[in-house]
Parts: structure tokens; sequence; C-alpha cells
């Protein structure tokens, strides 16, 4: 049996374009997709944060120091220049590999640099 968990995020980023003639997918920079270890052409979800929309496209990369964020295509309608998302990729684990399995956490702040990263997520409190 294989379970889908949660293998990488980008938590908070910034969009900085969104290009509706485009092909489609979401452009990363490249240091950003390194750090996460989000291969170019996974799947991702992303998460709006401003406006609740979330959909499925897969990752470009963008150029490296950049701190692109290109909501590209179709998903242009969906995330505007400046709204806050959270970009996350999954992936199917075995029991063995969920032994030891932990995310890839990026915490992102203004201007998309990164914060800190972490491989554990918080426990929320009531």
């Amino acid at each position: 049996m294989h379970t889908i968990m949660l293998k990488a995020k980008l938590h908070m980023a910034r969009v900085t374009h969104a290009v509706l003639n485009y092909e489609g997918s979401c452009a990363i920079d490249g240091d950003l997709l390194d750090l996460a270890g989000i291969r170019e052409n996974e799947q991702i979800q992303i998460y709006n944060v401003e406006n609740g929309e979330r959909f499925t496209t897969y990752a470009i990369r963008g150029e490296e120091g950049s701190k692109l964020i290109s909501i590209n295509g179709a998903a242009a309608h969906l995330a505007a220049p400046g709204h806050r998302i959270i970009i996350c990729s999954y992936a199917h684990y075995s029991n063995t590999e969920l032994e030891t399995h932990q995310p890839a956490l990026v915490y992102l702040q203004e201007g998309n640099h990164v914060s800190h990263t972490s491989n554990i997520i918080p426990v929320q409190l009531a």
C-alpha cells in the first residue's frame, strides 16, 4: 500500500506575474525549486490565500535568484500579482518510506525571500 503525503511546500509565496497568454503552468525561481526539492514539470497544487482559489498545474523553472512566481495560462484568472499563495507537491510513499519521510517546508517572506526552512509542521493549538 502507498500513502499520498506532502512532499514539499513553498509557504506564503507572493505572485510576481500572472501571464494569461502562456501555455500554462507556474514558473518558480529555480533556487526555490531546488530548496524545496520540487522538480521541473512536477505536478503542484496552488492555494491562493487571498481569494480561496485552489488549482493544479505543474512547475517550470524560472530564472535563479529572480524570486519569480508566475501564474500562467488559464490559472492567471485565479491569482494576481501580490497575492499570497501556498505551493505544495505530494508524492506516494510506501509504508517503509513513511517511517523516515519528512516534507521539505520553505517559508517565504516579503519579496519571496526565504525566512526559514523546516521538516515539521507545528502542532496546531486550540
